[in-house]
């Protein structure tokens, strides 16, 4: 990817320059407290820089999808007053996206100065599909910094999306990209290969989560490319229902059957399934168990997690990878009872790692089933920022984020 960076813009001089950062800041929220500040963290570095440089800084974020309208359990708050401790300086929040109170506070910075801007989402235009609307809320943004700002393109878990405060922003102001955003990039070249196509092998996709539907562009895109691919989480279902065998009541897409038994046909000596399941006789903490043969199935009750000969057979699989990407949990993690398959999974591949293996966790879910385990971040090579974003990036699709970037350079 040819684009700018950070470090152009810094080598330019950025002080008492307006920038505006576009940052993921969409943290999961317990209420009004932040359950897993990994995005904030990975953040702030680039925030950070700009600080110490001298620029008055606007962020721009958003936080879960409010769909246009403003909600208050969706306010950035919680995330300004996190985003302050990790900076180490005040960060203010404006009442509003690009209203009065963001305006009076964006001319009122002094040199590293910090304004996070209300929920981005709360206004429409953000995810219009008129490019028009889009473009007014982009220039409105543009207004904040004035004429002689920039913009710093940071949220990596957004770069898919064709929206005003990623995209269309971009095209209004000198564009760089932070250096979360070139970070991600270069891990996930490393995952496809780079220019040259390589990739160290054996390489290992270990894919988990709900819905096969939601993974099947990957799935298609990595199958054909690599060594092992461990499929677990509610997806696996499917997967075991085209084998033959009955899933009970677990999650499982019906119209994805056909699909699942031409992938297996195709990529059967690739694609692990589970060995066996942990059926549950209810989505519950406290639901009553038992362990299941993928082969036999079963008629009642739903698989909520990968059974410990699964464990043992991925820890295997995975034993002498030296690529490996995971996204997606293994089980309903969030139930202690049903965490073993992710912990199992984790475990597995932090011990690939130590052994010399060059891991990446996928973001999303898989970053937060990380922490929730109390695995710590370093025992990865790479966690990634970006759920969605990621799997496109291995799909092979555009991202408009980053095609911008690299039409500005």
């Amino acid at each position: 990817m040819s684009v700018r960076t950070l470090e152009d813009l810094l080598a330019d001089g950025v002080s008492g320059r307006g920038v505006l950062v576009r940052s993921d800041l969409n943290v999961p929220l317990d209420g009004g407290s932040i359950t897993d500040a990994g995005r904030i963290v990975a953040s702030a570095p680039t925030i950070a820089k700009l600080v110490e440089a001298g620029a008055k800084v606007i962020i721009t974020a958003h936080l879960g999808r409010p769909d246009g309208a403003v909600d208050p359990a969706l306010s950035l708050a919680p995330v300004a007053a996190r985003l302050s401790e990790e900076l180490g300086r005040n960060v203010q929040l404006a009442g509003d996206v690009v209203g009065s109170d963001a305006l009076a506070r964006a001319e009122g910075l002094t040199d590293g100065d910090v304004l996070l801007l209300e929920n981005i989402r709360f206004d429409p235009r953000e995810t219009s599909k008129d490019e028009a609307e889009r473009t007014k809320l982009a220039k409105a943004l543009v207004e904040l910094v004035g004429d002689d700002g920039a913009f710093v393109s940071d949220g990596f878990g957004v770069v898919h999306r064709k929206q005003a405060s990623v995209y269309d922003v971009a095209k209004l102001l000198p564009s760089y990209a932070g250096d979360l955003v070139a970070t991600e990039v270069e891990v996930l070249r490393k995952l496809t290969g780079g220019d040259d196509g390589v990739v160290e092998r054996p390489y290992a996709v270990v894919l988990g989560g709900s819905k096969v539907s939601d993974k099947i562009g990957v799935i298609e895109a990595l199958a054909p490319k690599v060594d092992t691919l461990v499929i677990g989480g509610g997806m696996a279902f499917t997967f075991i229902k085209a084998q033959g065998s009955p899933v009970g009541d677990s999650l499982m897409q019906e119209d994805m059957i056909d699909t699942c038994k031409g992938l297996l046909d195709q990529f059967g000596d690739v694609i692990h399934l589970p060995h066996d399941i942990v059926v549950a006789d209810k989505f519950a903490a406290d639901a009553e168990t038992s362990i299941a043969m993928s082969a036999d199935g079963f008629d009642s009750g739903m698989g909520l997690d990968i059974g410990p000969g699964a464990v043992e057979r991925f820890a295997n699989v995975l034993r002498g990878a030296k690529t490996i990407f995971w996204n997606g949990p293994s089980g309903v993690f969030e139930f202690e009872k049903f965490a073993e398959g992710t912990r199992g999974v984790a475990e597995a591949i932090v011990e690939a790692t130590k052994d010399g293996a060059y891991s990446v966790v996928g973001g999303g879910d898989s970053a937060a089933a990380v922490r929730a385990l109390g695995i710590p971040d370093d025992a990865f090579s790479h966690i990634s920022t970006g759920g969605g974003a990621s799997l496109e990036y291995l799909e092979g699709k555009e991202l408009p984020g980053l095609s911008v970037l690299e039409e500005q350079a």
